[in-house]
């Protein structure tokens, strides 16, 4: 796992009473399901995380009534569990041994059990949302849900499309991470307020969020180290993900570099970015990608500008900086 930086650390330093109480409440949730199962929840709980959903859930929770409520901390917590269980399942697809330096549920116990670990937390999680007096919540939980479901599978029926957009890209990523951001937000917001348009605009701001952050993981595949990752890389190119560093690549490749470049995806070859710079502009195409990051960035922190000014408002506009400074340190040099 990256280590905690400056801009982390000042952001969650506000609300960590409250995402202490989220963590315990994570921890808790083995023990509602059946003692022949509880000890393999208990390891997928346990592995710790940047619980950045959580605590969306809280700073905009707090950013809108002052301060966040019970119910905040239960929609931190299922979707947290829904984001683990996504986790799961993307290990599995990925053929990822590792998760935050320890190995993940498919290494450990295998596929077919893992996949079931998966859909158990799912589905207790969906249940926990039944807890809500105001159902549109739990809508817009389920409809995140599905989004992550759906993002995932066309990402899936895509693999090694060579005529994958730019635009088709953004559509997937943000389903598959920005929908469970813009949940957080926005339903945290419904919780304290029925101001749709103040709903909207703080939805618009966790799938930027998100969208952007997805972006930074993908370039992450790409250039990172597993030892401070703290997870498998290089898997995106291998299973076929064309990433939108990829997509910059190819659209900036001469037709004999991207017929090179093709013919390389296509027939499944290792690919590192000694051959990926060899082909054509790698270092152009992964800067893009990040300048596209954090242009979205921006425009998350510009849509908070109607949210009352408090800590918590201040804490959403950190979490945006702190992503930023992940997208920031992204670069060939610190590789």
């Amino acid at each position: 796992m990256i280590a905690e930086n400056d801009s982390q650390r000042k952001c969650l330093e506000k609300i960590r009473p409250h995402l202490d109480r989220v963590e315990s409440e994570i921890l808790k949730q083995a023990s509602a399901f059946d003692p022949a199962v509880e000890g393999y929840i208990a390891y997928l709980l346990d592995t710790g995380g940047k619980r950045i959903r959580p605590s969306l859930a809280i700073l905009a929770g707090g950013a809108v009534a002052g301060e966040p409520s019970a119910d905040h901390y239960k929609l931190g917590l299922i979707l947290e569990l829904i984001h683990i269980a996504t986790l799961v399942h993307d290990d599995i697809m990925d053929g990822a041994s590792l998760r935050r330096q320890m190995p993940t549920a498919s290494a450990k116990w295998g596929q077919s059990l893992a996949v079931l670990l998966g859909d158990a937390l799912f589905a207790h999680a969906l249940q926990l949302t039944s807890d809500f007096d105001d159902h549109g919540v739990s809508k817009i939980v389920t409809q995140a849900s599905k989004d992550v479901c759906t993002g995932e599978i066309i990402q899936t029926q895509r693999r090694y499309d060579l005529n994958l957009t730019k635009a088709e890209y953004f559509r997937i990523i943000e389903m598959k991470t920005g929908a469970l951001f813009g949940a957080a937000t926005e339903a945290a917001c419904r919780l304290s307020s029925d101001d749709h348009e103040l709903a909207a605009n703080l939805r618009a701001y966790g799938l930027k969020l998100g969208t952007a952050y997805q972006i930074y993981d993908d370039s992450l595949d790409l250039l990172g180290d597993e030892s401070s990752a703290g997870k498998t890389l290089g898997t995106d190119l291998e299973k076929g993900k064309l990433t939108l560093p990829v997509i910059n690549l190819m659209e900036s490749a001469t037709r004999t570099q991207k017929t090179k470049l093709n013919k390389l995806i296509i027939n499944r070859e290792p690919l590192d970015t000694t051959i990926l710079a060899g082909i054509a502009d790698y270092e152009g195409a992964i800067e893009r990608s990040l300048q596209e990051a954090r242009g979205l960035l921006q425009e998350a922190v510009d849509g908070l500008a109607a949210l009352p000014e408090n800590d918590y408002h201040s804490g959403l506009r950190e979490v945006a900086d702190y992503v930023d400074s992940l997208v920031a340190s992204c670069q060939l040099s610190s590789y």
